[in-house]
């Protein structure tokens, strides 16, 4: 049997997919944690144990013993990754047999990173080589992980793993977010993969192993990059603040706006969401004001139950349980 549940961001990225990866592989039973699009352009920052832990590359399922897997939709940067390792153990986390690389997974090279710091900033790339890499992956001249003899202990073939006769459940963790994705996102403000549920077939699971398609996103929107996001307003500053929005992987800060209804449902619609987790209530709470985007109009809400029923009530529309709509506070490790 080959069933999977998959996480995607459902807005810009940095909508705490790690925590929610942490929270599933703490409560549910996988044989498997899949990364399945990115590099380490990424970042999941986690509470493990009481220590924080901000991975890269490297997928959740490591923390509870779970094996973890660089699939085949990501790019890998191998000085990032040993980088990514040492940490962990340094950090009491046991490798030890736990991670693993796809054979035909792509790697990132130095004069990917190069390139991407040279050319990247006229969209806001964080320069770590993903857009050179994914471009040769599909020039049919990029390097596999078969070519680099460090990695040769830690290659895993996908099909092998999938289909070899054992019962397997896959948690598939996705990396940047919905408004990032290479065809849907907003073009060319967006990275170079492929962001969505279906960028985790990609990986070699079938349509019909997906279960549940648990999407991800803040009560608010974050966006990092050189286009204009955030509008005028002090309130959006306090947001940011508050909400201590720096990105995990450079530490640029975040820009802030209201949610976007149509841009949520365009993305739970296009991703099969079952389950959806919102996250930092209490940011909003401790600004003092509730508001979101609805047919380009604002509209704003007296009460935080106020925004939380409204929100409900339109995902209800689309099919989600009110049981399957969660909403989490920055405190909360889950």
């Amino acid at each position: 049997m080959l069933a999977a549940d998959v996480i995607v961001d459902l807005q810009y990225g940095d909508c705490g997919k790690g925590k929610v990866a942490h929270f599933l592989c703490k409560t549910k039973k996988y044989t498997h944690v899949l990364r399945y699009n990115g590099g380490a352009n990424a970042g999941h920052t986690i509470f493990h144990n009481g220590k924080k832990f901000v991975t890269h590359q490297i997928p959740a399922g490591v923390f509870f013993g779970i094996k973890s897997v660089v699939g085949s939709g990501c790019v890998l940067d191998p000085e990032q990754f040993f980088a990514e390792l040492k940490m962990l153990e340094e950090g009491g986390v046991d490798t030890k047999n736990k991670i693993f690389v796809a054979t035909n997974t792509h790697i990132i090279t130095d004069a990917h990173k190069a390139e991407d710091r040279e050319v990247g900033g006229k969209i806001g790339t964080t320069g770590r080589g993903n857009g050179p890499a994914y471009r040769e992956k599909y020039g049919r001249t990029g390097k596999r992980a078969t070519e680099v003899e460090a990695l040769k202990p830690y290659l895993l073939d996908l099909y092998q793993e999938w289909y070899g006769g054992k019962s397997v459940k896959v948690l598939a963790e996705g990396a940047q977010g919905f408004g990032l994705d290479i065809d849907w996102g907003d073009y060319p403000y967006v990275t170079s993969s492929h962001c969505t549920t279906a960028g985790a077939l990609l990986n070699g699971l079938p349509p019909s192993s997906i279960n549940h398609v648990w999407g991800v996103a803040k009560v608010y929107e974050t966006y990092v990059g050189s286009k204009k996001f955030q509008p005028e307003g002090e309130i959006f500053n306090k947001i940011a603040d508050i909400g201590e929005e720096y990105g995990a992987t450079t530490g640029r800060r975040r820009q802030t706006n209201w949610m976007n209804m149509q841009t949520l449902e365009r993305a739970i619609r296009l991703n099969g969401v079952t389950h959806i987790v919102f996250n930092k209530v209490d940011v909003l709470r401790t600004v003092g004001a509730w508001a979101v985007y609805d047919q380009d109009k604002k509209v704003e809400f007296k009460t935080e139950k106020a925004f939380k029923d409204f929100v409900s009530k339109r995902l209800k529309k689309l099919g989600i349980l009110p049981k399957n709509v969660f909403f989490s506070e920055s405190k909360d490790r889950i």
